[in-house]
């Protein structure tokens, strides 16, 4: 790099100008990055990276420690404090640029393509107490009716498939049944685990997509019956879907459409968790009458998934949620963090649409 090279501090500032106009354009967006551009991106990821048998993110790791280490050489051989200044702020510029200028072309233009809720034509509002009571009796049923034909007993599911097992089921009914919603993702993206067990979780995540390899990422420590509908919600991520709620319908649209019992047990547990919550919030008393008619099996699931979630603290929850909730909220996000909640609305939008009830 020259002396007054800036390339990658002027390539970020062109991607930001790039995002501006894309803001303003949501629909040329989505048409020519989101639907033409980036499917390109996705599957020579797929076809490169995917096949590695280790998260790729080790090697964006690697090469961020040689980019330092050059830095480091460079700057020690630099004389006198005016030229090491200029370098470091050169070479800072262009550090920042290129991960900018990579995020956004490697997927985070699609932060403002068309909401997918409004591709698929629904009208997500807030449920009020009876609508609520409805849907989470319709919930109740079909987590009991699948659990049911996972296993006989009432003791807690803990043991599931074989991870690369499980992550081939997911993103093979991914293939299949993303034609229910109509949307024109192509790929097969991957979602492996991410070692040391316990890691994200302590940074206050269950899964993460990363954009700069293009793969999303697990904890292994994640409870069994969480982790079909959580690899499905990532997988989201990687076809585009940047919205949280958004990628939490599509896990649930994916995961209840399977043929395979214990997705649709992990989708359907994963909607009644969030109606629970709604429900507990907006009548506690009522909440503790109807949660005594769940059924043994689906009781003792739910306990087991809390256990599980507590047995592994964060640092600090709250300041993950709220770097988390600032992140979205500069990509165009509006609800942050709290658009993961909004899974109730938008399946009671669909089933509404669609007329279904299982």
């Amino acid at each position: 790099m020259g002396k007054r090279d800036w390339s990658w501090a002027f390539l970020g500032i062109l991607a930001l100008v790039i995002r501006y106009f894309a803001i303003q354009n949501p629909e040329a967006t989505d048409e020519l990055y989101s639907r033409k551009f980036f499917p390109g991106i996705r599957n020579v990821i797929d076809m490169t990276l995917g096949h590695l048998p280790f998260p790729s993110v080790y090697l964006f790791v690697l090469i961020v420690f040689l980019v330092i280490g050059v830095f480091g050489i460079r700057f020690v051989r630099k004389q006198g404090w005016k030229s090491k200044t200029v370098y470091t702020i050169q070479a800072t510029s262009n550090g920042v640029g290129a991960l900018v200028f990579f995020f956004l072309i490697l997927w985070g233009f699609n932060y403002q393509r068309t909401p997918i809720f409004q591709q698929l034509t629904l009208k997500p509002k807030s449920l009020n107490l009876e609508q609520l009571e409805s849907e989470i009796k319709i919930t109740q049923r079909l987590v009991e009716q699948y659990r049911s034909r996972i296993k006989e007993d009432t003791l807690a599911i803990t043991e599931i498939l074989e991870y690369p097992e499980l992550e081939h089921l997911v993103r093979s009914n991914m293939s299949e049944n993303l034609e229910i919603l109509g949307l024109n993702f192509t790929g097969r993206p991957r979602t492996k685990q991410f070692p040391p067990p316990g890691f994200m979780r302590k940074m206050g995540i269950l899964g993460i997509y990363f954009p700069f390899t293009g793969e999303s990422y697990i904890d292994p420590t994640l409870h069994p019956l969480e982790q079909p509908f959580t690899i499905a919600h990532e997988m989201a991520h990687s076809y585009g879907v940047t919205d949280e709620g958004e990628a939490n319908f599509i896990a649930w649209v994916i995961c209840t459409n399977s043929e395979a019992p214990l997705l649709r047990y992990s989708g359907h547990l994963r909607l009644l968790q969030y109606q629970m919550r709604d429900y507990y919030r907006m009548a506690p008393d009522e909440f503790r009458t109807w949660v005594k008619t769940l059924s043994k099996g689906v009781r003792n699931d739910l306990n087991s998934i809390r256990e599980a979630s507590e047995a592994v603290k964060p640092f600090s929850l709250e300041l993950s949620r709220k770097s988390n909730d600032i992140f979205l909220k500069t990509q165009g996000v509006k609800a942050g963090v709290n658009s993961y909640q909004q899974l109730p609305m938008l399946a009671y939008a669909w089933r509404k649409r669609m007329n279904l009830e299982d």
